[in-house]
């Protein structure tokens, strides 16, 4: 039961994070929407495809190296995360305050929901996937720090089709999201 009630919580955090902050306020980061909007831009293609196809992707990445008990989880994480954003993007409601600001607020909470669903063995299927596989396959590799790089890469690359200024808080929601889920490993056990 602490194990679904940690997956709810942090999808909750991440969620109302991404509905309630970072969309309204165009702050992009680095995961699956991100290169999804940069693949539709190159490809022509609609961007709910790209998000189901590297979804279902990951899924199956998930299962085949983090194995059934993790994968049981990040379903469930899935589809609180749907569920959830959903709903609090119906609300319209966003958080008015400057963008430095927002996008501190947004990587505190982002990171904690992502440390609460990874302690909890669960991922809201997203690119930290390919970060547990590799911290799995070697444990000095830091899952913070790797989903760190690669949400920084999607971003440089999606720099042309969302302006800089937005890549740029996009970046320092990154760095701190990533720092706070390193710190959270470290000592919130």
């Amino acid at each position: 039961m602490k194990r679904i009630i940690s997956i709810i919580l942090g999808n909750v955090l991440i969620t109302g994070t991404y509905a309630f902050i970072t969309v309204p306020n165009e702050i992009i980061n680095g995961g699956i929407t991100s290169f999804s909007l940069i693949l539709e831009r190159l490809c022509h293609i609609d961007i709910s495809i790209f998000v189901n196809l590297i979804t279902i992707l990951l899924l199956l990445l998930c299962l085949c190296f983090l194995g059934k008990e993790f994968f049981m989880g990040s379903i469930l994480s899935c589809a609180c995360y749907l569920v959830l954003f959903t709903l609090f993007h119906s609300f319209g409601v966003s958080l008015d305050l400057p963008l430095p600001v927002c996008a501190v607020i947004a990587g505190t909470l982002v990171g904690a929901g992502y440390y609460l669903c990874i302690n909890a063995r669960s991922t809201a299927i997203s690119f930290d996937i390919i970060a547990l596989i590799l911290n799995q396959k070697n444990p000095k590799v830091n899952i913070a720090f790797t989903m760190g790089i690669i949400n920084i890469l999607v971003l440089l690359t999606g720099s042309a089709v969302f302006g800089l200024l937005s890549v740029l808080y996009g970046i320092g929601f990154t760095a701190i999201q990533s720092l706070t889920l390193n710190l959270l490993q470290k000592y919130g056990k």
